[in-house]
């Protein structure tokens, strides 16, 4: 658009230079057909315009006035402009095009004096001004002479397939318009190598338009629409249609054949219903932003939520889903209840905290499916980021290297297991992330964990604690083997002990070189920094 600015009577000059002494013209679109169409904008324009301009036939009734005639105001100069040829013959020595290009100059003329004066200019066009309207034309012809602004209408073509129902096109599908005045035999091309079509201009071209569908071999999908979105509607199908009934403001479409009437619902559980399934959804350690796109989309897509209640209070409630909130720790209950309900034809979200995959609901899942009742029920899981991954972000790079990731709790394995593991995995230098560090029926674990690392550990080694990672108490804390309190941890921690190659850089972030160097103890000066907060929401 040439100069646009604020609304009528600002007093701002244009943009170029041209003078603020001048109008503004304003091209404004009023969609299809309905009043209630009119966008916000084009109805306020309409009422504090000095000038309203509209074109009609020399019968001069305005379908474009009629639709503003509800935010028109007293006191403003109407402007009809009226065509002087529409279909019909002219004698005008130019011929018809002689005859409206002579037309628009006229008009553009008269407008042209209104905004010479400083009135503001507002142009009505049904549907979009730039579409197939007669706006452009005044456009073309003023535009560059006076600040002008062009507000954009619902078309014909939205209107139409509202009105129909029928999507036009999906995916990488192309929409082709046509204007019916095109030979026949051009838009039969089009029609029979486009997916989906809207072809305008009907009325007295509507034979050859219904002949082009026919050839093109589209003519058992094509639709008609009349007057769209207004009060005088109608819709049919297009081989259906009288051509002595048909009105310059309707037109034919050709809806893709992907955007057919959706079957009838099929209830779940009966033959032909569509099959359900169990999707392990891993939420991430807490911040919604760290809830992948495909966790979202499994979530919003779900009929049921099953999990751990904290953690379903994550999920924005849809009233369209059932909740089904369950204790921690029953994960086998929880996993058949989910599977029960896919077997009749639900889709169902496991929802996870972190990473399903890691000490979560995936396994517990999995291995549950594995019973004869369950075969057949299909069982995806979505990966999330993991607590590890998120307390290693917020403190540096600690798992820049090989590493370890261990659980301490010895509810599912005995603890001498643990024990053992964990020396290995001391012994092998890793980085070795401890989840599940300490609980109330567990306080005294991670101290005695605490002890078998510092067997083969030095006491500077670098210690991570990270508490509520990704929520409201958000907490790392960089400290050392020998100088970890346990009494500060609980199972909303998470534990990183560095190896004998994790450092603390002079900015205190905690990194593992990626190339092993030989053997580098940790010292206690190293660590300092004590404890650094952040902001997310929800802990690992």
């Amino acid at each position: 658009m040439s100069g646009q600015g604020p609304g009528p009577r600002d007093g701002v000059p244009a943009a170029d230079g041209r003078g603020g002494g001048s109008g503004r013209l304003y091209g404004v679109g009023l969609g299809p057909g309905d009043p209630e169409l009119v966008t916000v904008k084009a109805a306020r324009l309409i009422g504090a315009a000095d000038v309203v301009a509209f074109h009609a036939a020399r019968h001069g009734r305005s379908v474009a006035r009629a639709l503003a005639e509800p935010y028109l105001r007293p006191g403003q100069v109407e402007e009809l402009l009226v065509y002087p040829v529409t279909t019909e013959g002219t004698d005008h020595p130019g011929g018809y095009q002689g005859a409206i290009d002579e037309f628009y100059e006229a008009a553009a003329a008269r407008l042209a004096a209104h905004l010479d004066a400083g009135r503001d200019v507002v142009v009505l066009a049904e549907g979009d001004p730039f579409f197939y309207g007669s706006y452009m034309h005044m456009h073309k012809r003023l535009a560059h002479r006076y600040p002008t602004e062009v507000v954009p209408g619902v078309t014909s073509v939205s209107g139409a397939a509202a009105a129909v129902g029928r999507p036009l096109v999906e995916r990488d599908e192309v929409l082709t318009l046509l204007p019916g005045t095109l030979p026949a035999d051009r838009l039969a091309a089009e029609l029979a190598r486009t997916d989906s079509a809207a072809v305008l201009k009907l009325g007295r071209t509507f034979p050859q338009v219904r002949a082009a569908f026919e050839a093109a071999g589209v003519l058992d999908r094509a639709l008609y629409v009349e007057r769209a979105t207004s009060d005088r509607q109608r819709t049919l199908p297009l081989a259906e249609v009288d051509p002595g009934s048909v009105p310059y403001f309707s037109l034919a479409l050709l809806p893709s054949p992907l955007t057919g009437p959706a079957p009838a619902p099929v209830p779940p559980g009966s033959a032909g219903a569509p099959a359900g399934e169990v999707v392990v959804v891993g939420l991430g350690p807490g911040a919604r932003a760290w809830t992948t796109p495909e966790a979202a989309d499994a979530l919003a897509a779900a009929d049921d939520l099953v999990g751990y209640g904290p953690y379903l209070d994550r999920v924005a409630v849809n009233p369209r889903q059932r909740r089904h909130p369950s204790d921690n720790r029953v994960e086998a209950e929880r996993a058949a209840h989910a599977l029960q309900l896919a077997r009749s034809g639900r889709r169902v979200a496991v929802v996870s905290s972190g990473d399903p995959g890691v000490f979560a609901m995936a396994a517990a899942v999995l291995e549950v499916a594995e019973r004869p009742e369950f075969a057949g029920v299909p069982v995806r899981v979505v990966p999330g980021l993991t607590a590890a991954q998120a307390v290693a972000a917020r403190a540096g790079a600690p798992l820049g290297h090989d590493f370890a990731v261990l659980s301490l709790s010895d509810v599912r394995k005995p603890w001498d297991v643990v024990v053992d593991r964990l020396r290995h995995a001391a012994a092998a230098d890793l980085v070795i992330a401890l989840y599940n560090p300490r609980s109330r029926a567990r306080p005294h674990q991670l101290a005695e964990a605490r002890q078998v690392l510092l067997e083969t550990r030095a006491p500077g080694t670098v210690v991570v604690v990270g508490r509520d990672v990704g929520g409201p108490e958000e907490r790392v804390t960089v400290t050392t083997l020998g100088e970890l309190d346990p009494g500060t941890v609980d199972m909303r921690c998470l534990v990183l002990v560095g190896s004998s190659q994790t450092r603390v850089g002079p900015s205190g972030a905690v990194w593992t070189p990626r190339t092993l160097e030989g053997p580098r103890p940790s010292h206690p000066s190293q660590a300092r920094g004590g404890a650094r907060d952040g902001a997310t929401d929800g802990g690992p």
